[in-house]
């Protein structure tokens, strides 16, 4: 199945295919379809409570969907056993909104967590990957604070710095400026880039902060409260010109 994104040739390394998110009888969006290229920067994006968060939900396997199912590399995960459904997640790390650090514990022990949980190695060798994964989002030296102790954009750093604890192919961020001031986004943004670059890795943003979407987006799809489907897809700078009055309305915010 090609995704309206995808040009012949292209080889989609995550596909969500007719997926519908409902609460009971309420649906939130119906029929989602499309494809995210390796090494891509692919945003969602659209107006509060149009499902974004809820659409990353369901496709790192927290939430699932009424109907349809999210594939990667054309292996579904919703119609998987549990347990190649805990495989296929180890290859995905996930940035939440708030962050969700454990307060109780440092910054190097919250980052090794999930290597002494899901990695299998020992405290002292998951305390200097934790170290090293802190380095790379400019926290060096902060291995010992609490995140009570941080700004937000740290916590946000250093949230990252745990996403990226295990090495993942696919990085899906939540809203990641999200209460952070023009200065500290755009930092983000930046650090966002440059992981991206060096990694090599997907990363899936769920946003909709203009900036972060223009700077980061290589293919975004636009999600429609009202109508309860995605009435959007491509680049961000050619959806400006959308047929779709409110796609291009919320894409020019500002700059009237």
């Amino acid at each position: 199945m090609n995704s309206p994104g995808l040009a012949v040739g292209d080889k989609a390394q995550i596909e969500v295919r007719g997926l519908t998110m409902a609460y009971g009888a309420k649906v939130v969006q119906e029929d989602l379809s499309f494809a995210v290229r390796r090494g891509e920067i692919f945003v969602i994006m659209g107006d509060s409570g149009c499902g974004k968060s809820t659409l990353m939900r369901h496709m790192v396997g927290l939430i699932e969907p009424a109907a349809g199912d999210v594939y990667y590399e054309g292996e579904p995960y919703w119609a998987s056993e549990e347990p190649r459904r805990d495989a296929l997640k180890r290859r995905f790390g996930v940035l939440f909104q708030q962050a969700a650090l454990w307060s109780a514990m440092t910054l190097e022990e919250n980052v090794a967590l999930p290597l002494l949980e899901h990695a299998g190695l020992g405290a002292e060798e998951a305390g200097t990957v934790a170290r090293l994964k802190l380095a790379l989002v400019g926290l060096a030296g902060f291995e010992g604070h609490y995140p009570a102790e941080l700004s937000g954009g740290m916590r946000k750093r250093a949230g990252l710095a745990r996403a990226m604890a295990l090495d993942p192919e696919i990085l899906y961020f939540d809203e990641p400026s999200a209460g952070l001031d023009p200065l500290s986004s755009r930092r983000l943004d930046d650090l966002i880039l440059e992981l991206r670059d060096s990694l090599g890795a997907t990363i899936v943003l769920v946003t909709h902060e203009l900036p972060s979407i223009f700077e980061l987006g290589d293919h975004a799809v636009f999600l429609d409260a009202e109508k309860k489907t995605m009435t959007g897809e491509g680049r961000p700078a050619d959806l400006v010109k959308s047929p779709e009055a409110k796609v291009q309305a919320f894409l020019s915010r500002g700059r009237r």
